[in-house]
Order: structure tokens, then sequence, then C-alpha cells
């Protein structure tokens, strides 16, 4: 036998070999498996059910599994939790509102044609923030919420779209305000960020009132979740802990309000100067106040928004989702006659284009995103994390993980997701036969349930339309 047959007979007998082993194995796995499937079948067909491991099943879909984790979590701290981004309850929303489509009672916008998405924040300010598209990146704080990369990849792919990002109510970081075209200054209630220096910096400021997630509540940042670094940006002594209290110190004297407003004017030349405030069953009472310190712009966050941080009950049980306080600010401002001097950003649940430019036809001029913006900025590097720990690790300030978030691709992502939501928002535009956002309004909504229809004062889809 030569040596060319003996090495294919060889090769021959491994090749039969290896097939025998591969089915011998699969065999053998099939009959495991199955053998442990009809186990765990038949233990669920015979226990009793109180022994039954269905009962789990049947009981956290009584009780939800959001319930039974965070039940867990409150028997194992003994004290006030804090979850991260915001409420999982479904708020009425956008979902139930349409937009017509032109044909031929009004034809549509030509493909080529540019629609025009620009936004001026504080149109009445001697400097008015001017941004390409309706989108601004709402308050995450560096420190205490995210670490110096997410806020520079924030800035950075902002500023690559056209638009603004916010400081948050965290310390001032210079790499931010280098990497962003445009920065919001969060005024917080604290006491750091309130230099003349720090203010001249800003293209608009923002007083913190409150918030969709948490109200106006104060509350004291525990020495465990901030670092040395940190305490130094903000300015704290040793020993002194980083309290935000539930209100400015002065917000009690009738003409606070007036004099902040207008000094903030004086200090920046005129950038415009605006407050964000939680949605709530006053809404009115809250904005005639505003209005009536000279504000440029409002911000308000619905019942959906999103924190690093905030007790569920505040999240889960208290203001109005932001539909509902976006059509009474909306109401509101026309019947004041401000609609078109203070601009009104809406916060709070605003995940895709067409959510977003649905809030623009109810009266918003632009809407801020958080958790979405993260969910854009981290894309795949939460790959980097998952499945040891959450998402959220690879850009909070003390995620596990945030050491490896890269900052260029992240900005990419951000970037490439707003770029995508303006095109979507422009396509939105020329389907309603229109040519600029700001041509776009309640005239181009209908309802598909009464409900709705009410709540926000457009027709019923199923009825005719009287012309």
């Amino acid at each position: 036998m030569s040596k060319h047959d003996n090495f294919f007979k060889k090769l021959l007998v491994a090749t039969s070999l290896g097939i025998t082993g591969y089915f011998g194995l699969s065999w053998l796995g099939r009959k495991t498996i199955k053998t442990a499937t009809n186990s765990f079948i038949n233990r669920l067909m015979v226990d009793k059910y109180q022994e039954n491991i269905w009962e789990f099943v049947s009981a956290s879909r009584k009780v939800g599994l959001q319930n039974i984790v965070e039940t867990n979590l409150r028997s194992q701290e003994g004290k006030l939790i804090k979850r991260p981004l915001g409420s999982p309850r479904h708020f009425p929303g956008f979902d139930s509102i349409m937009f017509n489509f032109a044909q031929l009672h009004r034809l549509p916008t030509d493909e080529g044609l540019k629609i025009d998405t620009e936004v001026l924040i504080g149109p009445q300010a001697k400097k008015p923030l001017k941004i390409d598209i309706p989108i601004l990146i709402s308050g995450m704080a560096y420190g205490l919420a995210l670490s110096s990369k997410a806020k520079i990849a924030l800035a950075k792919g902002s500023a690559l779209a056209g638009t603004a990002t916010n400081t948050g109510e965290g310390p001032f970081l210079s790499a931010e305000r280098k990497a962003a075209a445009k920065l919001i200054l969060q005024y917080n209630r604290g006491k750091w960020n309130k230099s003349e220096k720090i203010l001249k910096q800003a293209d608009a400021i923002e007083l913190y009132i409150g918030q969709g997630a948490s109200g106006g509540t104060g509350h004291a940042i525990s020495d465990k979740n901030i670092d040395w670094k940190i305490k130094r940006a903000l300015g704290l002594k040793i020993g002194e802990r980083a309290v935000i209290p539930s209100t400015f110190s002065g917000i009690k004297d009738l003409n606070y309000l007036n004099h902040l407003v207008a000094n903030l004017k004086e200090i920046t030349e005129g950038v415009p100067v605006g407050v964000k405030l939680a949605g709530s069953k006053y809404i009115e009472k809250d904005l005639e106040i505003v209005l009536d310190a000279g504000v440029d712009f409002i911000a308000i966050g619905g019942s959906e928004a999103g924190s690093k941080g905030s007790a569920p009950i505040l999240q889960d049980d208290f203001g109005l989702p932001s539909l509902f306080a976006l059509i009474r600010a909306a109401d509101y401002l026309r019947e004041r006659n401000c609609k078109k001097n203070v601009s009104l950003i809406m916060a709070g649940g605003f995940y895709n284009p067409g959510q977003m430019l649905k809030a623009i036809a109810l009266g918003a001029d632009a809407v801020y995103i958080g958790a979405i913006a993260l969910f854009a900025l981290s894309h795949t590097e939460v790959l980097k994390a998952i499945p040891w720990e959450p998402p959220p690790s690879i850009v909070f300030y003390k995620g596990h993980f945030n050491n490896k978030f890269n900052v260029k691709k992240g900005t990419q992502n951000l970037a490439k997701f707003l770029k995508a939501c303006e095109e979507e928002i422009q396509e939105g535009i020329r389907a309603l036969g229109k040519k600029s956002l700001k041509e776009v309004n309640k005239d181009d909504l209908f309802a598909l349930d009464p409900y709705t229809s009410e709540v926000v004062g457009i027709p019923l889809g199923y009825k005719k339309i009287s012309f």
C-alpha cells in the first residue's frame, strides 16, 4: 500500500470517527435535554400549586415583576430606594394621535425641497439660542450622574448635529463647554455654578425649579456617591455635604424670581434665561409666575421624565404626563399672547421622531431627550458591560465600566441618531405637504379614540371632517 493510500485510509477512519462522535454527542445531548425538559414539564403538571414553580409565574403576573424586585430592594435596604431612568408605567401619550397624509386635497412636498427645521429658543432675547433641529440634550449631571467621558460625547454629538446640550445640576465641566457648540447651563438650587466666570460661558441659562421624575424635592448627596474630585468641583469644604435644597433660598419673596432672571440676563449680556418645571395640577399658576418674571423659555418635564435616581413613588404617582402638560402649557401661552415670544420645550418620554414631531404640532418649539440619548450614545458600547453589569454602567460616573467608554464612538453614535431623527422629521413634514417645521400644527392631526380627541382637541379619524 502506497503512502498516499495509507494517508487517505487514515483520513477516512478519522472522518468516520468524527462523524460518529458528532452524531453520538448530538444524540446524547438531545436525550439529556429531552430528559431534563420532560422532568421539568412533569413537575409543572403534577406538583401541588403551593409547591409548583409555576406559582411564581402566577404571582408575578398578579403583582408584577417590577413590584417584586422593588419589594426585595426595599426589604434589603430598609430605606428609600432610587430608580434610574424613570418610570416603567405607560402614561397616556402620543400613540393614539396620527398625522394626516397630503395627497390630492393638499399635495405632498417635492422630495428634493429642503425642509427648514431651525428653531430659535428665546426669540426675544438679545442673543437667542439658534439650533438646527428641534431636539435638545436634556440636563444630566456630571459627577452626580454621568462620567466626564459621557458628558463630553453628548456635547460633541450635539455639536455635530447642530443642537445644544444641557449641563444638568452637577459641577461645571470645562471640557464639556469646550466640546459643545451650544451649552445650556442649568442654574441649580445648590450653591455651585454661580460665579460670573461660569455664567458668562453659557449660551442659555435654565433655572432648575423642578423636573418630571422628582418634582422640586431636595436631597443631600451621600458622600459614598461622590469622590474628592467631585467635592472639589462643587466647591465643598472638608466635612461639608453636597445639598440641593427643595427651592431657591429667596423664592418666597414675590420679586425674587424677577430679580434673578433680570440679573442673569445682565451678567450674560442677553442670552435666553428660562426655567425648568415639572408638570403639575396647577401648571397654569406656575406658568403665570415665571412669565411675570420675564423668562425667555420654559422647559416642562412630564411624568415620563427620567433621572439618575429618584423615588419610584415620585416617578409613578406624581405629576402630569407629558401630553397633558404640553396641551395645557401651550394653551396658556396662547391665552397670555406669549406663544411667539416665549419658547416651550417639552421633556419626558420622547424616544422617536414621530413623538417629537407630534409634540411640535401640539405647541412645543423643541423637545429634550435624556434616556434615549444615552441609549443612542452607548449603542454597541454597552456590550462592554453586559451581561455582568447593567448597560448604564458604561456611562454613569461610578459605573464599573465607564473607563471602557469610547468618546469618539459615543460622539458618532449620538450624532448619527440625531441626524436620522432630523431626516425622519423632514420626511414627515414633506408628507404633510409643508416646507418648514414652523408650519406644522394641530390641524395636521387626528385622533384614534374619543378620549384622545377630547384631551388634545383634535377630530376623530373615524368621523367625517367638515370643511
